[in-house]
């Protein structure tokens, strides 16, 4: 049996993942902070696929948290072939008005998280020569959109180097990146999306479904919606001057901010 790893898997993309993976009838380890969340999926997967759902509670953002995760990913006597990275979070306000103790722990989140945990796996899906890494980018990668736009951008980078290097082994390597999806990440960032049309929405479950039709196709990139696509496509072939001055004018200080 298949076993998938995935991070911050009590909700949201990382809970869809889990049910994508889950019907294709693959085990699971379960990651995130809140074990009794991550309890209340398991049994929910269990009883709906028939598949063992294994619960790792762990803080990514503490040493011993993502020491375990790691470990557990090394593992050479009950291996995982697929790790999820899907942790993260995002912060409410430009920059230059964040805490900066905020922007180091988001950028740990998103980038040295990933990259240990990407390393601790790696050496055993070379070994078996087959497995996967998904990592979890955004659209906002593509453009000029903050440091939470930077640190999706290098894992955008990240993920296609490592499918370079781990293509000669049989290790399919995708980057998925989607758009704004119906989850609690904006809530828990603070962030009013209230102006957004319902257009521009996309469900978990069309994200991970579309990640899993690109991996199987081995595909470097998944982005879901035609909407989405096309912003890729232009944020590719844009003068990156002209895309900065127009990502500038929707930026603002926070109401709080001091003057």
């Amino acid at each position: 049996m298949t076993t998938v790893l995935i991070t911050g898997a009590s909700a949201g993309l990382g809970a869809a993942f889990a049910r994508g993976f889950a019907a294709k009838g693959c085990g699971l380890v379960l990651v995130a902070r809140d074990k009794d969340r991550l309890d209340a999926v398991a049994v929910r997967l269990g009883r709906e696929y028939g598949v063992p759902a294994e619960v790792l509670p762990a803080d990514l953002l503490t040493d011993g948290g993502l020491t375990a995760v790691a470990e557990r990913l090394a593992d050479r006597t009950a291996p995982v072939d697929i790790l999820v990275n899907n942790a993260g979070f995002g912060l409410p306000a430009p920059f230059p008005y964040s805490p900066v103790e905020d922007e180091e722990r988001m950028l740990d989140l998103l980038v040295r998280v990933p990259l240990r945990l990407t390393h601790a796996v790696a050496p055993g899906l070379r070994e078996r020569r087959r497995g996967a890494v998904l990592n979890v980018s955004s659209v906002a990668g593509l453009l000029p959109t903050g440091t939470y736009g930077a640190a999706k951008a290098w894992v955008t980078a990240f993920s296609e180097s490592l499918r370079v290097d781990m293509e000669p082994f049989g290790v399919r390597v995708l980057a998925v990146v989607p758009g704004f999806t119906r989850t609690e990440f904006q809530a828990r960032a603070g962030m009013d999306v209230s102006a957004l049309r319902d257009a521009v929405w996309l469900e978990p479950d069309a994200v991970v479904a579309k990640a899993l039709k690109d991996l199987a196709r081995r595909r470097p990139v998944s982005i879901t919606g035609r909407r989405y696509q096309a912003y890729a496509l232009a944020a590719r072939h844009l003068p990156r001057g002209f895309v900065a001055r127009r990502m500038a004018r929707t930026r603002r200080p926070p109401a709080d901010a001091a003057h």
